[in-house]
């Protein structure tokens, strides 16, 4: 049986994040995606010029019709943008089984702003709770829990009920980029050399997609995380071959099949 993930996210009509990114995901590592779009962006590798927003019905009718029909192996949430699409997502998936992996996207790659602050409290009541995983940047964590250490910011997550977090280390520092998995049971990290590439645009959509699709297939969160890490590393490594926009371009999804 070929594994299957569903994508609640955001469409980017430039293709290297949101839904597009996702998909991309999900078809490179192997696991059949579906897709549920809650917003329509007129957007390229160097900005966001418009947003416009599904209604919340519509995204919720897009929810029922996948999980009636198909068994869906994990859920990955991406772009949502309001307070009441985040209700409106978590109660169409409080049925859900499987693994949920949470990307709180709140800022494009281009600095536009995704995720009103309004909406940050009802991230934090209504979705996070429900999270098998949340993968937020630097920035992110600091945006819904303030800024500290990283440790210190992952234990407050984790006090907010997620189920685990992976401290995301793209807006570090230095020549290694390193990942954080904290869970109940403690840490581990996961570190890979920095890439000199300005086409890094859907690293987090890519990343959580990705954890999501090894999720799908049965893995543990550990063993996903980490085969999520090096994936998209080698992902970051080919993005230059590809030359798409003037800006920041994509990572290559289909790194080990083409070139």
């Amino acid at each position: 049986m070929v594994a299957k993930a569903l994508t609640i996210a955001g469409s980017d009509s430039g293709g290297g994040a949101g839904i597009q990114a996702d998909l991309k995901a999900f078809s490179a590592i192997g696991v059949y995606g579906a897709s549920v779009i809650t917003a329509v962006t007129a957007q390229n590798t160097q900005a966001v010029s418009a947003i416009h927003p599904i209604p919340d019905e519509v995204v919720t009718a897009q929810i029922k019709a996948v999980l009636s029909d198909i068994q869906i192996d994990a859920i990955k949430i991406g772009m949502l943008g309001t307070p009441s699409l985040i209700e409106a997502v978590a109660d169409a998936i409080s049925g859900f089984e499987g693994p949920v992996v949470l990307d709180p996207v709140m800022v494009a790659k281009s600095g536009d702003v995704l995720l009103a602050d309004s909406a940050i409290d009802a991230l934090k009541s209504h979705l996070l709770p429900r999270a098998t995983l949340l993968t937020p940047n630097l920035p992110e964590a600091a945006k819904l829990v303030g800024s500290g250490a990283v440790e210190d910011q992952a234990q407050a997550l984790l006090g907010l009920g997620v189920g685990a977090v992976v401290m995301k280390g793209g807006h570090g520092i230095g020549d290694i980029c390193t990942d954080h998995l904290v869970t109940s049971a403690g840490t581990r990290s996961f570190a890979a050399p920095r890439v000199n590439t300005r086409n890094t645009h859907g690293t987090g959509c890519t990343f959580s997609s990705a954890i999501a699709a090894f999720m799908a297939q049965g893995r543990t969160l550990p063993d996903a995380v980490a085969r999520a890490h090096t994936w998209l590393n080698k992902a970051i490594l080919a993005a230059d071959q590809l030359n798409v926009g003037q800006g920041h371009g994509p990572v290559h999804h289909f790194h080990e099949l083409w070139a």
